[in-house]
This record gives C-alpha cells, sequence and structure tokens, in this order.
C-alpha cells in the first residue's frame, strides 16, 4: 500500500483563512519599491566604477600555508643568505656553445638588463658563474636566475612588465622565460580572459534557459539583473580588499561564477511562486508578501547555508582560500540581498506585468501543478518500491566515487597551464636539457643560529677540516663542524636523495665527496648556515612531500627549518589535514541547525547531511578519474595529465559545494515541510513538494550547471576542475539525490521523518496554510 500516517510531532497547523503572516519585512520593500529600484540603479552604476580595474589588483597565487616552517625557511634564507627559490628563470639559447665570444656576450647584456631593473633583488647568470648546472647538457643553452622584490603581486606585476622586454631575440640568442612567477602572471592573464568567455558563454545561455520557463522577455530578465546586481557589487568590494591584503585572482573566477548562478538560482524561485500567487488570484503587493514568507524564508535559509560552508574556509590557513571566501561570503549576501529586496520591488511594480512581452515555448510557468506532472508521478513511482530504489541509487554513487579512494595529492606546477602556454613549454624545456633542478627547485634545510666558516676541506676524508666559529675558538669551530658533518650525512644517506652541499662539503649516500659546486662560504653568514638538498623527484611530487617529512625528522645540530617545494607541499598536506576536520565539523554543525530549524525535524535534517555526503563523494570520484587519471579529457578540454590532484582542491570543492548542495535540499524540504502542515501525510506532502519544485530544480540545476561549466572552458586546470566538479554537484544532486533517493528514504521513514526533541518541536513558521487551493490527491493502494 502506498501511504503514511500523519506525524505526530510536527502537527500541521490550522490557518483557514490564508492570509499573509510573518515579519513586516515584506511590507516595507513593498511600500518603498521604486526608492528601492533607482538605490539599485545607482549602486550597479557607482560599483561598475569602484571595481573595473580589481583584475589589476589581484594576483595569483597564495596556496602556501602562512606562518608553516616551509615559509619560515625561505625567509630566513631570504633575510640572512640572500638566496633562496628564483622567481625569474630565463632560459637563453643560442645557433653555438654558449661560451662563444659573441653568445657570450649577448648573454651578460641579458644579464645586465635584468639586473638593472629596480624590482629585481638579484641575478645568477651562468655567464658570470660558469657552473655546470646552468648550462644545458648539450652546451647550446644557459640559465639567467632572478629573485624579485615584494609580495605576490608586486612580483607579478615585475614579471609582466620585464617579460615583453626580455623575451625573443637578443643578438644570436633566444630568450624564454618560465619560473615560478611568470607562471603565476601568465595564469592570471589567462584568468581574466577566461572570465570574459565565462560571461560571454553564460548570459546568453542562461537567459535562452530562462525565456523557455518563464515563456516571458519580462520574467527571464529579472533573475539576470539580480546577477547583474551580485557580480558587481562582489567587484567592488575585492576591489576595496585589494587595499588591505592580497587577493587571488582565483576568487573573482569563482565568485563571478558562484555569484550569478545564485542569483538566478534564488531569484528563479522566487519569480515562480510569485507567479503561482498572481494565478490564485492574489494582488501584486499580497502575492509579494506570500511568496517571501514562503520561497524568500527558504532562500534565507539557503543563503546562511551557503555562506557558514564558505565561511568555513577562512579556517585554512592559505590566501587563496581566504580570497575565495571573501568574495564568495560577499556574492552570496549580494545575490541574497537582490532577491529578497531589490527582485521583491521589481515584482510589486510589475504585478502581473510580468508576464509581458511573452514568447512562445512549451514551459509555461505559472500554472497550477497539481497531481498529474511528472515529478508527481515519478516521486509515487519511487515510494511504492523505497528499497528497490535506494539500494541501487547508493550503490551507484558509492562506485562514482570509488576513485577517491586512490587520490594522490600534489600541486599544480606549470602543469596549471595548458601545453601551449609560453610558460608551460619553456619549463619543460628546462626539465628535458638541463640539470638545473639544484639551482631553481632544490630543498633547502636552515640552521640558524649555526655558524660554520668554509676552510680548507679539500684533503680531509671525514669532511672535518680547518674551520674557525663564530667566536673565533677553534675548540667550538671543530664541535660546530663535525655536528653539521654528521647532519648532512645522516641526510644525505635517506632514501631519495641524491646529494648534500653545504659550506663543509658535498655527501653522497652518508659519505663526504668532496667540496660542494661553487664557493662553500655562500652556505653560512652570520645569520647561521644551510644546506641544498638534491632529490630523485620533482619538486611537487607526493614523493618529494613525504621525503621533506623525512628530512624534518632527522635529529638537527640546534634549530632547523626545511623549504623547497617539497616542504611546502608537506605543510599544504598537514595544514588540510589538521584544519579539515573542524571545518567539516562547524559546517555539518550549522547546516544541520538550519535544516532543523526550517523543517522542525530533527531526521531530516540528518538525512540532508548524509545525503550530500553522498553526493560530494561522487563527485570527489569523477574528479580524481577525469584530473589525475586523465580519462574523458575529450569531454573537459586538453590539460596536462600530472598523476596527481591538487592538495587543495578538495577541501575548496568541499566547502563550496556543500553549501550549494545543501540549496536544494532546503528549498525541496521548505515545500515538502509546507504541504505535509497542510495535508498532514507524509507520502502525499512528498509527492507534491516535488511536483511544485522538481521542474524549478531541472530548470535550476541546468542554468547552475551551465555557469559552472563554462568554468571548464578556462585554460586553467584548476578552474578547469573546479567547474567540473561544482557542475557534477549539482547535477548529481538535482537527478539521483533529489529526484530518487529522496522520496525513497523519506517513504522509508515515515512518521519518523518528523520526530524532533522536544526543544526542536516548535518549527520555524514557513509561511503554511497560505496556500490551501490546491488538492490533496487521494492516497492510493
Amino acid at each position: 500500500m502506498l501511504h503514511s500516517h500523519p506525524g505526530t510531532t510536527l502537527e500541521p497547523p490550522a490557518d483557514p483563512s490564508g492570509r499573509a503572516s510573518g515579519p513586516p519585512g515584506p511590507g516595507r520593500v513593498v511600500r518603498r519599491r521604486r526608492l528601492i529600484l533607482w538605490l539599485t540603479a545607482l549602486s550597479i552604476a557607482l560599483a561598475v566604477l569602484a571595481g573595473h580595474d580589481v583584475h589589476d589588483r589581484l594576483t595569483f597565487g597564495g596556496e602556501t600555508a602562512s606562518g608553516a616552517e616551509a615559509e619560515r625557511a625561505e625567509r630566513l634564507l631570504a633575510e640572512g643568505f640572500g638566496t633562496g627559490v628564483p622567481h625569474l628563470v630565463l632560459i637563453a639559447r643560442g645557433p653555438g656553445p654558449v661560451d662563444r665570444a659573441d653568445v657570450a656576450a649577448a648573454g651578460r647584456g641579458v644579464t645586465a638588463r635584468l639586473t638593472r631593473d629596480p624590482g629585481v633583488i638579484d641575478v645568477i647568470s651562468y655567464w658570470d658563474t660558469r657552473s655546470p648546472t646552468l648550462r644545458s647538457r648539450d652546451g647550446r643553452g644557459a640559465l639567467i636566475l632572478a629573485r624579485l622584490r615584494g609580495d605576490h603581486r608586486e612580483r607579478t606585476g615585475t614579471a609582466d612588465r620585464l617579460a615583453p622586454v626580455l623575451a625573443g631575440a637578443h643578438g644570436p640568442l633566444t630568450v624564454v622565460l618560465t619560473g615560478e612567477t611568470q607562471v603565476k602572471a601568465e595564469a592570471r592573464s589567462r584568468s581574466e580572459r577566461d572570465l570574459r568567455t565565462v560571461e560571454f558563454i553564460t548570459v546568453p545561455l542562461t537567459f535562452a534557459i530562462l525565456l523557455l520557463v518563464f515563456g516571458s522577455l519580462t520574467a527571464a530578465a529579472l533573475p539576470i539583473l539580480v546577477g547583474v546586481f551580485a557580480v558587481t557589487g562582489t567587484m567592488a568590494v575585492l576591489r576595496l580588499l585589494t587595499e588591505l591584503t592580497e587577493i587571488s585572482a582565483f576568487a573573482m573566477s569563482i565568485a563571478s561564477a558562484l555569484g550569478f548562478a545564485l542569483a538566478v538560482d534564488f531569484s528563479l524561485f522566487i519569480v515562480t511562486r510569485f507567479r503561482e500567487e498572481l494565478a490564485a488570484g492574489r494582488e501584486a503587493a499580497d502575492a509579494v508578501r506570500v511568496t517571501m514568507r514562503t520561497t524568500g524564508r527558504a532562500m534565507a535559509f539557503s543563503a546562511l547555508t551557503v555562506t557558514m560552508s564558505l565561511a568555513a574556509l577562512l579556517l585554512f590557513p592559505f590566501m587563496m582560500f581566504r580570497s575565495v571566501a571573501l568574495g564568495g561570503i560577499a556574492v552570496t549576501l549580494l545575490a541574497a540581498a537582490g532577491s529578497l529586496v531589490v527582485l521583491p520591488a521589481a515584482l510589486t511594480v510589475l504585478g502581473r506585468r510580468v508576464d509581458s512581452l511573452a514568447v512562445p515555448g512549451p514551459w509555461r510557468a505559472g500554472r497550477e501543478r497539481g497531481t498529474g506532472g511528472g515529478w508527481f508521478r515519478l516521486a509515487t513511482a519511487v515510494m511504492r518500491r523505497p528499497l528497490a530504489v535506494a539500494v541501487p541509487t547508493v550503490a551507484l554513487l558509492a562506485l562514482l566515487g570509488a576513485p577517491f579512494l586512490d587520490a594522490r595529492f600534489g600541486l599544480f606546477d606549470d602543469r596549471l597551464l595548458p601545453p601551449d602556454a609560453p610558460a608551460a613549454r619553456a619549463t619543460e624545456e628546462l626539465r628535458r636539457d638541463f640539470d638545473a633542478r639544484d639551482s631553481v627547485s632544490a630543498t633547502r634545510v636552515v640552521l640558524p643560529g649555526l655558524r660554520v666558516t668554509s676552510g680548507d676541506t679539500t684533503g680531509s676524508g671525514d669532511g672535518v677540516g680547518g674551520t674557525t666559529g663564530s667566536d673565533g675558538e677553534a675548540g667550538g669551530a671543530g664541535a660546530a663542524h663535525a655536528r653539521l658533518d654528521a647532519y648532512a650525512r645522516s641526510l644525505s644517506a635517506l632514501d631519495g636523495v641524491l646529494r648534500v652541499d653545504t659550506v663543509t662539503g658535498s655527501y653522497l649516500d652518508g659519505r663526504f665527496s668532496g667540496l660542494p659546486p661553487g664557493p662553500p662560504e655562500r652556505f653560512t653568514g652570520p645569520a647561521g648556515t644551510w644546506l641544498a638538498v638534491s632529490t630523485a623527484y620533482e619538486p611537487y611530487a607526493v614523493e618529494n612531500s613525504d621525503l621533506a617529512r623525512d628530512l624534518r625528522a632527522v635529529p638537527a645540530p640546534g634549530e632547523a627549518a626545511v623549504g623547497g617545494p617539497g616542504a611546502q607541499l608537506a605543510d599544504i598536506r598537514q595544514a588540510v589535514a589538521d584544519t579539515l576536520p573542524l571545518g567539516l565539523s562547524l559546517v555539518a554543525l550549522a547546516t544541520f541547525v538550519l535544516v532543523a530549524g526550517l523543517t522542525g525535524s530533527v531526521v531530516l535534517a540528518v538525512k540532508a547531511l548524509l545525503m550530500n555526503a553522498l553526493s560530494l563523494g561522487a563527485t570527489f570520484g569523477v574528479l580524481v578519474h577525469v584530473f589525475q587519471e586523465g580519462h574523458l579529457r575529450a569531454l573537459v578540454g586538453s590539460f596536462t595529465v600530472s598523476g596527481t590532484i591538487d592538495a587543495l582542491v578538495p577541501a575548496l570543492m568541499f566547502c563550496i559545494a556543500f553549501g550549494l548542495s545543501m540549496d536544494y535540499e532546503i528549498f525541496l524540504l521548505s515545500r515538502i515541510t509546507e504541504e505535509y502542515r497542510r495535508t498532514g501525510d507524509t507520502v502525499t506532502a512528498v509527492a507534491l513538494g516535488m511536483e511544485r519544485t522538481g521542474r524549478l530544480f531541472t530548470s535550476a540545476a541546468v542554468i547552475f550547471a551551465v555557469v559552472m561549466a563554462s568554468l571548464a572552458t578556462s585554460s586553467l586546470v584548476l578552474l578547469k576542475m573546479v567547474g567540473v566538479g561544482l557542475a557534477l554537484a549539482v547535477l548529481l544532486d538535482c537527478t539521483l539525490i533529489r529526484g530518487l533517493l529522496v522520496p525513497a528514504v523519506m517513504r522509508l521513514a515515515g512518521r519518523a521523518n518528523w520526530w524532533s526533541p522536544r526543544r526542536f518541536r516548535r518549527p520555524v513558521r514557513t509561511g503554511s496554510g497560505e496556500n490551501p487551493r490546491s488538492p490533496v490527491p487521494a492516497r492510493r493502494a
């Protein structure tokens, strides 16, 4: 039999009058509607003026863990020894050997031009040092390394200024640029271009879908208006924030897509409910009040959920996360403000003219949907055999999520860019033709306070030679030298370490092997001593991260700080592992409280969390299958497969996607709860709730997926991954979760759906009883 008994813990209230009741907020909007619209137009104009140059103020980076050991090591190297990982790497190639007179003269000229730039701290050139690690294997190429002044944004600006001057022909030499800062400079430029492409794609496609949904140019234009209000406002907010702190360009791309999608999402539900109320015979002002106290209240809860999910990003010690959180929170609140204030004002002014400029279309909204629609029939069919639907659906989601168990977390380096990007091609040439890993991306260990000066070690088989300590005492010098020698031997004996260089010499496989390349005194100074560790792994490989942890575990002769790409990745992975449980817990707790408060049911709140976990797990599994393993690349566009996914992506995706998935859950549960209060029957409430929202969910999910999938057109693999992930999460949520699992699980739970402890039993009002017109279907056997 297909029926359920009324729950005993959530009584359907009697409200036969149908009068709109609740807080007076919508009334104030109705009364001041024209003033609100004029102020909205003014605010959009001011926001465009304030945020027009925001892209020039953004940086690309911020993925390192603030205050972590690797960051401290880099600071000690820069301040105490005047060295560190180079920001720019110039590859110069000539028609003959790099030591040929005309080639060498051109190389020294490029070096001098770079050295004179005020944004450059220091330059290391093959033509100054003759270091073999700076010469290509064929002898026709050479490297020039430069460190730049300032923070991320200032260094990127310097790279942007120098690239057109330095890249290209210089006499017999041809120069190309790469390095950490050049990669980020190209990524920032591509991010800005990609954002314009996203806007070009999404706005017309979204408007076309809205025309299909509403069948009216006027109604379709309203969500676009709210989207413009939210995105332009966020541009102004981010521009203001750039005066106070560094903001990642990644935040602008995510916030723009997220804000536009949310604004359209919220507006779609509100406009549709408003048209339903007009069709029921209400006047415009009264229809707005009812809409805002039903759908508007659910939308406010949804916006709070998305905001709190994004706020969890602030717990992580990454500038990029902080930027995405600030931009995402701003755009979500602006989308909510536009939907709760600007949109009701516009609807009140338009009234029944909201359906003006009608166009032919198969989906004409505003018609009352009862018990004959496709979503009603689907819900009814699912609830006849809930176990037969739920078990294979959960199995399918688990199968989709299975690849996530084999995820390998690295970091994107130049492979963030497409393979044909200038910096990506130059980096590939660097890997292929040079033995320059020691100069460009070696792991460095800093021993602040341990001063060991160089002496004659040429005849010292054990590495202990004539040195002097910082205090000038031979005994103290010998002890410091011996401790450093023993430490270097221990580091060189680790699996994966090729060589260790320091002031006392070079070490291979736990043994002293002679003098280090270059002057030994470069490894020491008043600030202490440092060691260069050459490894067998790619800079941001998982193995290099594990090796950095092993290096840190070796007992050091005093305080030690391990830096370099592998150490950065180790710090990032540790920061994510330390912070993610707290972030997950806070987001889950806040969501639980909001959903329980909205529905008055603890069971529905727990069910919503579990459904979201299934949806996100499946999404992460597909991301690993595509971006780590390289399958289905033809569907998402070209990118370089590195065998890993970025260590930051799962945490970032969770905090964004969790709130978005819960967005639909809240709207659906709000409508189901409303129908339950009116009918007192769970099965009827689920079927009617799905019927009245299913078409909207489909439309909203398609629009949201279009906006997010447009990010997949980006040439940057990180944006591509986020776009694909968010689009997939929403589509899975709308189809398998809301279409199949929700009705199946609610049918199985029966009366238990509405259970709550006593203190939760009085739910927040959502305007139930204000729409008593719909027929209640007969219960069927």
